[in-house]
């Protein structure tokens, strides 16, 4: 089936954007989306299958990939169908999105920015927050106020904000929660096959770079395992995801998981794949820049140069 022009329509939320071409070739830029992003025939059919929950799902996927320095994401329908599953954004994780928001709207620190729910600053705010609508934004505005982290006033048509130098402190600390950390969080396939290419490439690669990894089947804990895995991302500087799969078994959904998670929080996620299984990544991950290794000492040598270049050398690193 084709389809036509969008008409001036974001195809997501059906709020006004720029559009051109059509098909598999339309381009969108939408204030609703928070930028441009472009998406297939088949995704704008299946967009159907989203509610409004979903749709800002999607939305949080297309903000996530332009923080990874994709600044046209592309949505096909493998990517809605991703949206429609994956888990939606804590509250405090959408709070202090929206404060991210208004540090990146300031040009100097105390200046107040002012906003319209019905314009761009609006739509904006709630495709950042994973908001449906401005009540939902007004409840995290409140929160923020509340917390000492800006000062607002609101008003019929809108209304202020100004962060505060706690809100500043709050800024910093969440980019700072991290980078003291010496953990890496390791996500790969738990297969025997894979045993080398952890204890002779994955953990040596780590150390080498100073850091310590950390994999959830090598960790003793009594919790239940998806929550413990939330909590060592958490704790980690950053994670390493390996997309190596079988053609039997198929894409380590876990895997996927896990590295969107990492994203979500804004922890550095770097991507490694087996050379012979590179073909078989999914569309979410093939954009970024892998690792692609024959063998275990060549995935040691070429991760911890990934490591030093991208993250740092690691607190333990040796002399």
């Amino acid at each position: 089936m084709e389809y036509g022009p969008l008409n001036g329509k974001c195809p997501i939320w059906s709020t006004r954007a720029s559009t051109s071409g059509a098909g598999d070739g339309s381009l969108v830029a939408s204030p609703r989306s928070a930028g441009q992003y472009s998406i297939s025939g088949s995704a704008i059919a299946t967009l159907l299958q989203l509610d409004e929950h979903g749709r800002a799902r999607l939305t949080t996927w297309l903000v996530e990939q332009r923080m990874l320095g994709n600044d046209v994401p592309n949505v096909s329908s493998d990517v809605v169908s991703f949206a429609k599953s994956r888990p939606s954004l804590e509250v405090f994780e959408r709070a202090y999105r929206l404060l991210d928001y208004f540090n990146i709207a300031t040009d100097y620190i105390g200046e107040e920015i002012n906003f319209d729910p019905h314009g761009i600053s609006g739509q904006e705010m709630l495709a950042v927050s994973e908001s449906i609508n401005f009540d939902e934004i007004i409840y995290l505005i409140e929160y923020l106020r509340e917390e000492g982290f800006i000062d607002v006033e609101l008003l019929e048509s809108g209304g202020s904000v100004k962060i505060t130098m706690a809100g500043y402190s709050a800024i910093s600390d969440r980019r700072k929660k991290g980078s003291s950390s010496d953990q890496a969080f390791v996500a790969m396939w738990f297969d025997p096959t894979m045993n080398d290419a952890y204890e002779h490439g994955v953990a040596p690669g780590v150390t080498d770079s100073g850091y310590r990894p950390v994999r959830i089947d090598k960790k003793n804990h009594n919790n239940k395992i998806d929550d413990e895995i939330i909590s060592e991302i958490r704790r980690s500087r950053f994670l390493i995801a390996d997309f190596t799969q079988s053609d039997e078994k198929g894409a380590r959904g876990g895997v996927y998981y896990e590295a969107g998670f990492a994203h979500g929080l804004n922890i550095p996620v770097i991507f490694t794949c087996r050379a012979d299984a590179i073909s078989r990544v999914h569309f979410d991950t093939r954009q970024y820049n892998h690792i692609t290794w024959k063998d275990p000492t060549d995935l040691r040598h070429a991760l911890a140069a990934r490591i030093s270049a991208t993250i740092g050398d690691g607190p333990h690193k040796r002399p």
